[in-house]
């Protein structure tokens, strides 16, 4: 690990197109030995696979990628010793993905659900290395028409808030620019 890098925890929160990718990357750009944890899986949709493309793009090529669509505590441990930060983008997809694991149950396992989000926060309080993630937020949206929408809206916030507990800084993106909502010392 870089001499002078302490561990922390970013969370990087903003609606859709508010920058919040381009600020996690700025902030990774610091650091040399990058890991990136891509959470969005390619599927039948141009439109993804198109945000995906654009995504890889704008990555430097010297950048360590990591698709990893559920099993992110994991993932962190596994990456942590070789990198001098991790940015994971994004957890809006990672729940998603946590979800769609589960639709084949009738009711889905709240309980399991809360402990993948333990499991990833327990990560985040030991990784050796800086980590940043990005996720949207979603608490100021218009309420979802369906019970699917709302259930993911409300596991989503969830596991927003859970993250920023862990984190020593939240920075919120709106039109671009960054509102610092959480700063500790050491951060």
């Amino acid at each position: 690990m870089q001499q002078g890098l302490t561990h922390s925890v970013t969370l990087v929160l903003g609606g859709v197109r508010s920058g919040k990718s381009r600020y996690a990357h700025t902030l990774a750009e610091r650091h040399p030995r990058v890991t990136f944890i891509a959470t969005a899986e390619r599927r039948d949709d141009p439109e993804m696979h198109a945000k995906i493309d654009r995504h890889r793009a704008e990555r430097p090529d010297h950048w360590a990628t990591l698709e990893v669509p559920l099993e992110l505590s994991q993932a962190i441990a596994a990456a942590a010793p070789r990198s001098d930060v991790i940015l994971i983008d994004c957890l809006t997809f990672y729940a998603a993905n946590l979800l769609e694991a589960h639709t084949q149950e009738t009711h889905p396992d709240h309980l399991l659900l809360r402990h993948e989000t333990e499991k990833l926060c327990a990560s985040l309080r030991t990784a050796p290395c800086p980590i940043i993630l990005v996720s949207n937020e979603v608490g100021s949206g218009v309420v979802p028409a369906y019970a699917s929408g709302r259930h993911f809206r409300d596991l989503l916030g969830e596991l927003n808030q859970r993250v920023a507990a862990v984190a020593d800084t939240v920075v919120l993106m709106v039109a671009g620019l960054p509102l610092t909502l959480k700063s500790e010392a050491h951060a």
